[in-house]
């Protein structure tokens, strides 16, 4: 439990934030679907950078990278400095087509490049895993965070927090969702910084950490690329080959990121964004992950007592580390700011989910079939489809609450939902012979494949399936599906829609023709600066 004035600071930052969020819906014109869903268009790149980065990481990235940093090391911040080349990839190669078709999802997108069929298909897919990625996952690990905390039931506490990120994303739309995700990015920030800071003073440093890690055997937990065969079962090649498939779907793919890209004024604030968010990825690891392999430490030295998260059976439940390191390490006041940075993850992913679904099933399934649809009536059938949304999201939470860790079970589905989509993307931007028949016949046979496979894996997680890590096992997955596109393309040519022959880059220098900003904010340079200095990192913690 925590004390009195802790309580009060996060009481006051939920509703410092209903109330701003509410302030910034006000402000816009409420009956105009491009104003609701996509702000006006009007978003520059500092407000989609914080916006993409608050919307990508939530609860789940406090409460779990913590977790996988006590439980493996700094293995699974390879997602986190992964995320920087696919952000590259939007900005330099997606983001253009996106803001120069004037689309106002990426369903609409693949209409443009193929056809109406991938459209729906992808419409499905995207609601759906809308729901259980950002949202239900989301809602668990911060049911878990304030079980531990306050002592509250976890699924009613998720549902009163729930229904009041609900109300100013539902009544706002985009324009209150960015900019309270902008406050919300600025607060988790500080309170990750906070819990760091900590425990680095409480193992008095670097070096002593390092120390403790070869008492205990473990000093390859500072690793990041790690060998073959070994015990994590994500090897260096896994991680080289498998994340681009998760990551292309989830950063260039996916309505509930993208559509931060969606709302930009320009193509210049299209592309610096994402690589803006890019920079601050590289954060992560050393303010999320990195506390958890102190606690690890600090666990071993005998500076932290892993008694309130150990069984009778001495087995330690890593899920609540956050929240222990919370109330043992920190002063009244500044568990409070910690809370405070902990409920930013949860209200901003839902909030970002929410608004992606609503504009969504507005734009592509109810004017999509009534094209006449007056904006009032769009606006009125998202905020219908968020509560809907959120609802399913809620019953799921007792399903999800399975898995062991929280950040792999995440990654697990993507694993399986992510190749056909990265697949119909890619192939779709970066070649001109990609048909629309193609492009349908993959996400339809894809699709149907990673769920077979995902089902497979569960039922018999004895076989061969069941023993293949999810990174290789999205990037087989993946493979299969370029196969079946080139094949079908070749097989069935042409039939793509023809606003698609503008879809597509005819080379790779292309994308580079356009100058951009001049000096420091040139696309160009930013691209260039953010790949050199994640690949030098990746080689320090190699």
């Amino acid at each position: 439990m925590i004390a009195l004035p802790d309580i009060i600071i996060s009481v006051a930052y939920i509703l410092g934030i209903v109330l701003l969020g509410l302030w910034a819906g006000a402000r816009q014109n409420g009956g105009n679907a491009s104003q609701y869903f996509l702000a006006g268009r009007s978003l520059k790149w500092p407000s989609i950078g914080l916006a993409l980065f608050a919307t990508n990481i939530s609860t789940v990235h406090l409460v779990s990278l913590a977790q996988s940093g006590f439980d493996t090391g700094l293995l699974n911040g390879d997602f986190e400095w992964m995320a920087a080349f696919t952000l590259v990839l939007l900005a330099l190669f997606f983001a253009p087509f996106y803001i120069r078709s004037g689309v106002a999802t990426l369903p609409d997108f693949l209409e443009k490049r193929y056809d109406r069929a991938s459209r729906d298909w992808l419409t499905v897919i995207s609601v759906v895993s809308a729901i259980i990625i950002h949202i239900a996952f989301s809602m668990l690990a911060g049911g878990i965070v304030l079980k531990t905390l306050f002592g509250f039931n976890m699924y009613a506490s998720v549902i009163v927090i729930s229904i009041i990120t609900s109300v100013y994303t539902i009544i706002g739309g985009l324009k209150a969702v960015v900019i309270t995700e902008s406050i919300q990015t600025v607060v988790l920030v500080t309170g990750a910084v906070i819990i760091s800071a900590s425990a680095w003073h409480r193992m008095n440093g670097w070096h002593p950490m390092v120390q403790a890690l070869r008492d205990s055997g473990g000093v390859d937990r500072l690793s990041m690329l790690r060998p073959s065969g070994d015990a994590s079962g994500m090897p260096w090649y896994s991680v080289l080959l498998g994340y681009p498939v998760l990551g292309i779907w989830y950063w260039c793919a996916d309505q509930t990121i993208v559509q931060r890209v969606l709302g930009a004024r320009n193509e210049n604030h299209a592309r610096v964004g994402p690589l803006f968010c890019g920079f601050i990825k590289i954060l992560p690891v050393f303010i999320f992950v990195l506390p958890g392999l102190f606690a690890y430490t600090l666990a071993h030295s005998g500076k932290l007592d892993l008694g309130p998260i150990t069984a009778p059976d001495g087995a330690v439940n890593s899920k609540g580390i956050y929240t222990l390191m919370i109330t043992q390490l920190l002063p009244t006041g500044l568990v409070g700011i910690l809370v405070a940075a902990l409920l930013s993850g949860l209200m901003s992913q839902v909030s970002g989910a929410l608004n992606s679904i609503s504009t969504m099933v507005s734009y592509d399934i109810c004017k999509r079939y009534r094209p006449e649809t007056p904006d009032t009536r769009l606006i009125r059938t998202g905020k219908i489809a968020a509560g809907i949304a959120l609802v399913f999201s809620l019953c799921l939470l007792p399903l999800l609450n399975r898995y062991e860790s929280i950040f792999n079970g995440l990654n697990e589905i993507i694993a399986h939902i992510a190749p056909p989509i990265t697949c119909v993307f890619l192939v779709g931007v970066f070649w001109r012979r990609a048909s629309a028949i193609s492009a349908k016949l993959t996400l339809w046979i894809g699709s149907a494949l990673g769920a077979t496979v995902f089902g497979l894996t569960k039922l018999l997680p004895a076989t061969f399936l069941g023993k293949v890590p999810f990174m290789m096992m999205a990037f087989y997955l993946f493979c299969i599906c370029v196969i079946m596109q080139v094949t079908f393309s070749l097989v069935y040519p042409g039939g793509a829609a023809p606003s698609g022959r503008r879809l597509y880059w005819n080379s790779m220098k292309e994308p580079l023709e356009t100058p951009g900003w001049r000096g420091i904010g040139n696309y160009k340079l930013l691209s260039l600066v953010l790949l050199i200095a994640v690949t030098v990192l990746f080689y320090v913690f190699r």
